[in-house]
């Protein structure tokens, strides 16, 4: 069993504070992800996990036990790391072994350890090559073997896979999920791409300036953000945010161009937020409710299409499937179902719906 928990935890450097009163439970046998962008304190986390720096303030639990001045040696977690951080002048075999030679482990334990990641991640045929005669996933294969012969209580992983191409990226974050499922351990995961985060993760956590804004499955978060932050970090294109006043029986957004139902809010202006792929676009034809948009940039991506528009001061996202014919400068009507609308107050908070 590998539960990990962060108590209020909080880390600076200097005056900067890199973690900020951090707290979140990690479940045994889950695969739980770290998200945000740089300097968010995702690598802090890590860092505080595997003991490479100990917290100013707070516990930090692994299996119900507070290792805040446990050595990293003495907490039993592996690391996979984003550089790799192989050793060139050993050979894929000696780098995966390398773990168990230096805790003296048999070497028919070894041995068979060595075999059986190897089956898992497919590297058998590549074990007597040195790392500079590997590929790039090669490699990561081989960074992840080497983590995971080692049987630890739990596995911590700092954007493992950022450096391969996105096909192989794919590839990868699909076998990671398939191993972590096999093996039934812990596994942190930190990442800044938010595809990778939402296709792998259990749960997730989504940090800003060191501190947790929202925990929840990927969907959870993906359909009740929060908070604008948390909004806009998920999803693409990114959510449109745009400003609403109370206008009739209802609001208006985007200039008139988007007219919604009324609702409660504490003020006659509200932010609203709209999914892209939320957001219908149909041709203009003089009748609608409210104002037109027009098509500033059509993006066909194949398999669905990004649209700009304009309206007015504002400019919006428009996902829409296959390859509609549709062309700038066209005037079109703007719609969205308002159970799919997101409301905002001062703050950027989100609004009970």
């Amino acid at each position: 069993m590998a539960e990990i928990a962060f108590r209020n935890v909080t880390k600076r450097y200097g005056k900067t504070v890199a973690l900020s009163d951090a707290s979140f439970t990690v479940s045994d046998n889950e695969f739980f992800c770290f998200f945000g962008p740089p300097l968010s304190g995702k690598s802090t986390i890590l860092r505080l996990l595997l003991g490479l720096e100990r917290p100013d303030e707070g516990e930090i639990l692994i299996d119900g036990r507070m290792v805040n001045a446990v050595t990293p040696a003495g907490r039993n977690v592996a690391m996979v790391f984003q550089n790799l951080a192989l050793f060139p002048h050993m050979t894929a075999r000696e780098n995966v072994r390398f773990p168990l030679v230096e805790r003296k482990v048999a070497e028919a334990d070894i041995e068979k350890r060595v075999a059986e990641v190897s089956v898992k991640l497919h590297i058998g045929h590549i074990l007597h090559k040195p790392p500079a005669q590997l590929s790039g996933g090669e490699r990561q294969r081989v960074a992840i073997a080497r983590a995971l012969v080692r049987d630890p209580a739990a596995y911590l992983m700092d954007d493992p896979i950022s450096a391969l191409d996105a096909r192989l990226r794919e590839e990868t974050r699909v076998e990671l999920k398939r191993i972590q499922r096999e093996l039934g351990k812990t596994l942190i995961y930190v990442t800044h791409d938010q595809e990778e985060a939402m296709s792998v993760a259990d749960r997730m956590a989504i940090l800003e300036d060191g501190k947790i804004r929202q925990i929840g499955t990927p969907v959870e978060i993906y359909d009740r953000p929060t908070s604008i932050y948390v909004a806009k970090l998920l999803g693409s294109p990114m959510m449109n945010i745009l400003a609403s006043r109370r206008h009739g029986a209802g609001f208006e957004a985007a200039e008139g161009a988007i007219q919604l139902p009324l609702r409660k809010a504490p003020a006659d202006t509200v932010e609203i937020g709209v999914r892209p792929e939320d957001l219908k676009v149909t041709p203009w034809t003089g009748s609608e409710e409210g104002r037109p948009a027009k098509v500033f940039e059509v993006e066909p991506l194949g398999g669905y299409t990004v649209v700009t528009l304009d309206a007015g001061q504002s400019k919006l996202r428009a996902l829409m499937r296959g390859q509609p014919e549709i062309k700038p400068e066209t005037l079109v009507a703007l719609s969205c179902d308002p159970g799919k609308v997101h409301y905002f107050g001062q703050g950027g908070g989100a609004l009970a719906q």
